[in-house]
């Protein structure tokens, strides 16, 4: 049993996990086509880009393992035992698996695959995890509804399986993530990786009370709830936004409808305890999360867990920077999750229902001139002149600079910038230099493939083109509309 403890981070796609292994990741998991929970936002949808991405991991001594975490139905099974054929040859470092039949077909199949229990499986006791130890599974990855008093008695009882748990990221409304909400509005099965997050969609109250005047379909939108909870009398429905008229009768009490945005699981705070309790995986969540979240998420717990390695508590100083980092990420606001108690009211989001942060993911480097010192990047969210940017690297370097002087389509100190550059911008030609293009000043950086050229007023070290960059809200903001928030 490996002992060390292990930093498992998304990877949504090569690109991301190119990021996630720079800054600090032990591993990766990454989804396979048709057959992973992230079916329809998964970016491995071709056999010969998760090689590329096992070999990326590989060549850099890391680990990969790779998530076919569906339930099946009959049509799948001989699909899956196919594509296992093909996925066993590119040697991952173990396949992510909850189906006890697709299970026990691959290891009759191909008895050296390792196998790690997905959280679907819903892993809450000991005498479960022990039955799969003995079935020849190698890790068991906890379902999220556990305390760490529960984890440390699994430890305790079945010392010889590796533990793994979540610290961080999205957290289901539902138990494990066993949801039929999607199915029922959307036709999109969750266990089958389909999911499409209804439990965030935005919805209306109704009554059915005649006296507050009905609509024409005979339902009252209720809206006059009082700050102080009062039970709800009589029969209420939801509506949600995008479906007009649809009402779907529900129960309320003081915690809320139940259909709701739940917060993001953090679990800084109570990394040393879960180390003690016996976790050596330590996995956030968010494969369909940017580059930039897999950076700054994967940056904050690598100095964490290098912290706790030995035996050490995370002083009050690293501690108070990891949350900060944490919270420059889009989140629906932080809660431990179960490991400390039941969360009850504070595991769900009733005030907003669009992520918070303090920080926006402004641009990436995708290239840079050392000698003039200009940088190409490409922007995520629009920069106007004088707005603070910070560039982060891989190896911590970090050094904020106002964005000025800055050009579309080349720099007039970069005339002969890299022929890779060239290429990178779709707004030059193979063969057409800066000298030869147009170049133009401008005061606003946009999104949409144009990239933006700023000399820098420091060198970005080794590793320029996984260098991130960010810009800070003078107050936490809604995503939708940049209103102000309370956080």
């Amino acid at each position: 049993m490996n002992n060390e403890l292990e930093l498992l981070m998304p990877g949504g796609s090569l690109e991301k996990i190119k990021y996630a292994i720079a800054y600090g990741a032990d591993a990766v998991y990454a989804g396979v086509p048709r057959y992973s929970l992230r079916a329809r936002e998964n970016e491995f949808f071709d056999i010969d880009l998760v090689q590329q991405a096992v070999d990326f991991v590989h060549a850099r001594g890391k680990k990969i393992y790779l998530t076919a975490n569906i339930y099946a139905h009959n049509n799948k099974i001989n699909g899956f035992m196919d594509a296992m054929s093909d996925m066993v040859q590119l040697k991952p470092d173990a396949f992510i698996m909850t189906d006890p039949g697709l299970i026990a077909l691959t290891k009759e199949k191909f008895p050296e695959a390792v196998i790690h229990l997905s959280t679907q499986a819903n892993n809450t006791n000991w005498a479960q995890v022990k039955f799969w130890k003995d079935y020849g599974i190698e890790r068991a990855i906890l379902a999220r509804e556990l305390r760490i008093e529960e984890i440390r008695e699994i430890h305790e009882k079945v010392p010889e399986i590796e533990l793994e748990a979540f610290v961080h990221g999205s957290i289901c409304m539902a138990y494990s993530g066993r949801c039929l909400l999607s199915n029922y509005l959307s036709y999109r099965d969750a266990n089958q990786g389909t999911c499409s997050h209804t439990c965030r969609w935005g919805f209306k109250v109704n009554a059915n009370d005649a006296e507050r005047g009905q609509r024409a379909d005979g339902f009252t939108k209720f809206d006059d709830v009082d700050a102080q909870y009062v039970p709800l009398d009589g029969d209420f429905y939801l509506e949600e936004r995008e479906r007009p008229g649809e009402m779907m009768p529900i129960d309320e009490d003081e915690y809320g409808t139940y259909i709701m945005n739940s917060k993001d699981l953090c679990g800084i705070d109570y990394m040393t305890q879960l180390r003690d309790a016996g976790i050596v995986s330590f996995k956030v969540e968010g494969r369909n999360k940017t580059e930039y979240y897999a950076s700054i998420v994967a940056r904050a717990y690598r100095q964490g867990l290098d912290a706790i390695a030995n035996n050490q508590d995370l002083n009050p100083d690293l501690r108070d920077w990891m949350l900060a980092e944490v919270a420059t990420t889009a989140n629906r606001g932080f809660i431990p999750g179960f490991y400390p108690r039941n969360a009850k009211a504070a595991a769900q989001e009733l005030e907003r229902s669009h992520a918070i942060q303090t920080h926006l993911y402004a641009a990436r480097v995708v290239a840079f001139d050392k000698q003039s010192q200009v940088a190409c990047l490409d922007i995520k969210n629009r920069i106007d002149q004088g707005d603070k940017l910070t560039f982060i690297s891989p190896d911590q370097a970090e050094f904020v600079q106002d964005f000025d002087n800055a050009f579309y389509n080349g720099h007039p100190d970069a005339l002969e910038f890299s022929q890779e550059t060239f290429l990178l911008d779709p707004n030059n030609s193979k063969n057409k230099k800066f000298s030869e293009a147009k170049i133009e000043a401008t005061a606003h950086a946009h999104g949409g493939g144009k990239f933006v050229y700023l000399k820098l007023d420091k060198d970005l070290g080794e590793f320029p083109d996984l260098t991130i960059v960010r810009m800070s809200f003078k107050e936490a903001k809604t995503l939708r509309n940049r209103t102000a928030v309370a956080v």
